[in-house]
């Protein structure tokens, strides 16, 4: 049997994991409480069980330890189940947002006390189980689509998982640069189709800007250059451990330049290593 556990941060995507793992044949149990872990897992494990794959979702709540769970999946590794774990993780600023558009109360956060205050003590607590396990996804960036290709890469396909998602963003830089970004490539230099008038109101998406940016040389010189580099640094980013790497192209209003050469970029490193890959565009209609 197949047993993966969903956890994580609050806002953090479990739900939409658990859904994408009921879609390609998990038998899913969310919120269920702590002491019940382990014994539905020998239930389903009986030798007259027809369920081969289990995910089981485990939230943190105000009305039960986290350190049983973690002590319960503990010893279900020790009793030879094989144990998958899945951390569904945002950075703090995106949590919050979804909080607020949520318009619900963090469920460590106390009378009086902010939605900040719930996330880092929910993040205290889940530190162990984040650090121990299998595969980390952060979703601050991350796209449902993206997310679903990873899963399916996972636990479809059974490819390996390297634990890296590489998310190739466009941004303008007069709406100031991604807070969240680890690397930040400014192609500004670049002749703007914004002062052309037939392409002013057409972004990267469309094919006649995208055929005006890469009609230069200094364009495609600077792709394969920024494949050439990310190609180097990505093995190193892999192997310190990082879960997440933001590749920042801007231009000046996010709409031409850098949403032409970020999709160029996607397209030249997808499926070219074993990494996830991600793109979106921030500032972009």
């Amino acid at each position: 049997m197949r047993l993966v556990i969903v956890t994580g941060m609050s806002g953090g995507g479990k739900q939409t994991a658990m859904k994408m793992l009921e879609d390609i044949g998990f038998y899913c149990v969310d919120n269920l409480p702590v002491p019940l872990v382990d014994k539905l897992v020998e239930l389903i494990a009986m030798p007259n069980s027809e369920i081969t794959k289990l995910a089981i979702g485990l939230d943190v709540r105000a009305d039960q330890n986290f350190d049983d769970a973690y002590k319960i999946l503990t010893q279900l590794k020790r009793d030879g189940y094989q144990l998958e774990t899945i951390f569904m993780d945002a950075n703090e600023s995106t949590l919050i947002r979804r909080y607020k558009e949520s318009r619900r109360m963090h469920p460590l956060s106390g009378v009086g006390e902010r939605v900040e205050d719930g996330i880092h003590k929910e993040r205290l607590i889940l530190e162990d189980i984040k650090k121990e396990a299998d595969y980390v996804f952060d979703t601050s960036n991350l796209l449902t689509r993206d997310l679903k290709e990873e899963f399916s890469r996972i636990f479809v396909t059974g490819e390996d998982y390297n634990g890296l998602m590489v998310n190739i963003m466009s941004f303008g830089f007069k709406h100031g640069i991604p807070t969240d970004a680890d690397l930040v490539f400014d192609v500004r230099f670049l002749p703007n189709p914004y002062y052309i008038e037939e392409l002013k109101h057409q972004t990267g998406n469309d094919a006649a800007v995208q055929k005006y940016v890469m009609s230069f040389d200094e364009a495609r010189q600077f792709l394969a250059k920024l494949e050439d580099m990310l190609t180097f640094l990505i093995p190193g980013y892999v192997n310190e451990g990082k879960h997440q790497l933001v590749v920042a192209i801007g231009c000046t209003g996010g709409q031409h330049r850098s949403v032409t050469l970020a999709n160029e970029l996607y397209k030249k490193m997808k499926d070219t290593g074993n990494f996830g890959l991600a793109l979106s565009h921030r500032d972009s209609k």
